[in-house]
C-alpha cells in the first residue's frame, strides 16, 4: 500500500477547517457598523497584503508567485463572481435570519456535487447518493420553525440563493485553474480582483469607513485569509462531492452562534439536522478512505 503525499492527506482537515472558520463570518457582517456592499469590500481589501505575503513566504521560485498571462482572465472571472457572491450573501445576511442565510447561501453544497457528476458523466453511487440524502434532509431539519421561510425573510433567502449560485460558480472558476497555479497566489489575485469590483459599489451604497474595526479585520483574517486560504487549498485535492457536504459545517455552527448570540432557539428538530450533516460528512468520507487503502 502506498501512502498518500502529505498535501492530500491534509487536503479534509483544511476544507474542514476552512469551513469552521467561515462559519463565523455572518455574525461578523451583522456585527459590522457600515453597509453590507462595505463589509464586503473591507474582506476583500484587507485580506490582500496577508495573502500576498503569504503567497511570496510559501513560493518557492518567481514562477509560483506569479502566475501565467493565460491564467489571468479566469482568476479576475473568479474574484467578480465571488464579489458578487458576498455582496449578495451580505444583503441577504441583514434580511433574513443568521441561519437561514447560512444555509441558503451554501446551496453551493448540492450545486458542486452535481457539477462534478454532470463533468464526470457518472451518476452518483449509493453511499454519494445517501450522504446527499442525508444532508438535504439535515438542512431541511436545520431550519426549522426559527428559521423558516416567510414574507419577511423572503428578500433576504432570495438574495442568498443568488449569492450560493455565485458562489458555486466561484468554485468551479477556481477549479479550471487550479492546476496551473499555487492556492496562495490564486486566492490573492481573485481577492485583489474581487476587491477592486467591489469598490465602486461599495462607495455608492452608503459610508465605507467603520468607526470599529474589529468586525471588518476578522472577517478579513478570518474568513478570507484563513477560511478561503484552506478552501482554496483543499479543492486542488478533493473531488466536488466532498468539498460541497463539507461547507454544510457552516449552517451548524451558525445555528449554534445564532442561538447564543441572538436567542435563536436550537430545538430536537435543530439538534437532529445537525446529527444528519455529521452523518453525510461521515459516507462522503467512506469512498475517499476505502480508494486510498486499494491504493
Amino acid at each position: 500500500m502506498t501512502a498518500r503525499p502529505l498535501p492530500a492527506r491534509l487536503a479534509f482537515p483544511a476544507m474542514l477547517t476552512g469551513s469552521v472558520a467561515l462559519a463565523f463570518g455572518p455574525w461578523l457582517v451583522r456585527s459590522a457598523d457600515v453597509p453590507p456592499a462595505a463589509s464586503a469590500l473591507w474582506r476583500m481589501a484587507l485580506a490582500v497584503g496577508p495573502l500576498a505575503l503569504l503567497a511570496v513566504a510559501v513560493g518557492r521560485s518567481r514562477a509560483a508567485v506569479i502566475p501565467p498571462r493565460a491564467t489571468l482572465a479566469p482568476i479576475a472571472l473568479a474574484g467578480a463572481l465571488f464579489a458578487l457572491d458576498l455582496v449578495l450573501w451580505h444583503l441577504g445576511i441583514k434580511r433574513t435570519t443568521m441561519a437561514n442565510a447560512t444555509l441558503v447561501g451554501n446551496c453551493a453544497s448540492f450545486l458542486l456535487p452535481i457539477y462534478g457528476f454532470v463533468v464526470t458523466r457518472e451518476l452518483p453511487g449509493r453511499t454519494a447518493s445517501l450522504a446527499l440524502l442525508c444532508a438535504a434532509a439535515g438542512i431541511a431539519l436545520l431550519i426549522g420553525r426559527s428559521a423558516d421561510v416567510s414574507a419577511t425573510h423572503l428578500t433576504g433567502d432570495l438574495l442568498c440563493i443568488g449569492a450560493g449560485v455565485a458562489y458555486a460558480a466561484y468554485f468551479v472558476a477556481v477549479d479550471r485553474v487550479r492546476a496551473r497555479i499555487a492556492p496562495l497566489p490564486l486566492l490573492a489575485l481573485a481577492t485583489t480582483f474581487g476587491a477592486l469590483v467591489l469598490l465602486p459599489v461599495a462607495v455608492l451604497s452608503g459610508p465605507i469607513v467603520p468607526h470599529d474595526w474589529t468586525p471588518v479585520v476578522l472577517l478579513a483574517l478570518g474568513s478570507q485569509v484563513i477560511g478561503q486560504g484552506l478552501i482554496v487549498f483543499a479543492i486542488g485535492y478533493l473531488p466536488p462531492m466532498v468539498v460541497g457536504l463539507t461547507l454544510l459545517v457552516q449552517p451548524a455552527i451558525a445555528a449554534t452562534i445564532g442561538a447564543v448570540r441572538y436567542g435563536e432557539r436550537i430545538g430536537p428538530i435543530e439538534l437532529g439536522g445537525m446529527a444528519l450533516v455529521a452523518l453525510a460528512l461521515v459516507l462522503v468520507r467512506l469512498p475517499v478512505r476505502r480508494s486510498a487503502a486499494a491504493s
